[in-house]
């Protein structure tokens, strides 16, 4: 079958990562900036597009900070539909990548809550203190009714409002890139080391793209194939320290005996 995307192969259990909500709300956390859809005044019907930094507030919805100059807060007076496309940076193909579409409606903050959400803001975009008071600047809010998220190739699905509201980002979320570029630099032996241990095929070389509680994920390259494997930690680990101990104890069980 020619797709792209579909059911695993076989019936072999599925090694365990975080479901697509914990997923959706960890890379719309890390993110600073996405992409902001509204529905055009001048051509009616048409999206408008835009470059949107945000912040979250604490139930995962997107915090802006836009002018009523702008034409996305002009399109938003007429029409607050609207949507918020976050996509995870990487260095490889974008394809492979995450990215989440969060779809709602925007509406401005109430007065009593302006100050709270502009020091959320502010903690994530400080040069916004330049222009944060201006009178011309304002705070807006998505209000998502629903949401699609892509983990890559073959992993992706509509995911619920509700879903994602209760969803807490991984706790790794803050460290995934110390870790990840630790490890590419420091460890790539290791990382082959485990490609080979957990994959079904050999391997010439293992980059770490992600890392998450539960396990890591891996590019593998074969020849001039290119695929991806996922690593399960011995258990789940919530800090840097707990994702070093895993490692090593995972190395140590994969040594050749004496």
């Amino acid at each position: 079958m020619n797709r792209h995307a579909g059911p695993p192969a076989g019936d072999s259990p599925a090694t365990p990562e975080p479901a697509y909500p914990e997923r959706a709300r960890t890379l719309a956390h890390l993110g600073r900036t996405g992409t902001l859809a509204t529905l055009s005044r001048k051509h009616p019907g048409h999206p408008f597009a835009s470059l949107m930094p945000y912040s979250l507030d604490e139930a995962g919805q997107p915090l802006v900070l836009i002018s009523s100059m702008a034409m996305h807060t002009q399109n938003l007076a007429a029409d607050p539909r609207a949507s918020l496309l976050v996509t995870q940076p990487t260095a490889g193909d974008p394809l492979a990548a995450g990215r989440l579409t969060l779809m709602g409606g925007m509406r401005t903050v109430p007065e009593a809550e302006v100050g709270g959400v502009k020091a959320a803001y502010l903690a994530r975009h400080p040069n916004a203190a330049y222009w944060v008071d201006f009178d011309d600047f304002g705070f807006w809010r998505l209000q998502p009714v629903d949401l699609y998220f892509v983990g890559g190739f073959g992993a992706m699905d509509w995911i619920s409002a509700a879903d994602y509201g209760t969803a807490k980002a991984d706790p790794l979320a803050d460290v995934s890139e110390s870790i990840l570029q630790h490890m590419n630099e420091d460890h790539t032996a290791a990382l082959l080391t485990c490609a080979r241990a957990f994959g079904a095929e050999p391997t010439d070389g293992a980059t770490m793209v992600s890392v998450d509680r539960l396990g890591f994920n891996l590019r593998l390259r074969t020849g001039e194939r290119v695929h991806g494997l996922r690593v399960p930690f011995p258990r789940e680990v919530t800090t840097a320290g707990q994702c070093r101990e895993a490692f090593t104890e995972m190395l140590r069980r994969l040594a050749p005996s004496p």
